[in-house]
């Protein structure tokens, strides 16, 4: 999504977009959505890979990993949509998109344990949605926790991705 509104900049289709009675909150949605059904196709995707292939059991409720899965996406296609709202070209926007979402990726907790970073990029995970992503998977799919264990992480999603999408739609 980092491209997506950049190109419309530099093609000069914005300025068509931003006449037309479309809101901000529209335009967002509408260069959201179609992302979000691919990621959401992602998901069923990998999700039968690892109980058909890998026979990986689901210890938790699918319907759990669904919704956070949709939070997750928020913050992420959020994220992305500011980029490309703050970019000028879309080189910058693609540049911008790797190095912001290579140290998302690197303090997440997928290669290193969050506990075995220094304080300073412990309390920086905080911030990061694929950190409170990964913490939900595992204990969606591994340990089957519910909810009740797991609402610190998707109240951290949803603000996020509510203040990543409407800060993106305000730049729009």
């Amino acid at each position: 999504t980092s491209l997506a509104v950049v190109r419309e900049r530099e093609v000069g289709t914005l300025e068509q977009l931003m006449v037309s009675p479309l809101s901000p909150l529209e335009l967002i949605a509408g260069k959201t959505i179609p992302f979000a059904l691919i990621g959401l196709l992602d998901l069923v995707l990998v999700t039968a890979v690892a109980l058909l292939w890998f026979h990986i059991p689901l210890h938790g409720n699918p319907l759990l990993l669904l919704a956070a899965s949709v939070l997750f996406l928020l913050s992420a296609l959020g994220l992305g949509l500011l980029i490309s709202t703050q970019a000028a070209t879309q080189q910058e926007a693609f540049m911008t998109t790797f190095l912001v979402f290579m140290p998302t990726t690197l303090l997440s907790g997928f290669m290193f344990p969050v506990s075995s970073m220094p304080p300073l990029f412990q309390w920086l995970t905080l911030v990061n949605p694929l950190r409170h992503y990964l913490v939900i998977v595992r204990g969606i799919f591994l340990k089957g926790v519910g909810l009740e264990s797991l609402w610190p992480e998707f109240l951290a999603l949803f603000a996020t991705g509510t203040v990543l999408l409407g800060f993106a739609a305000s730049r729009a």
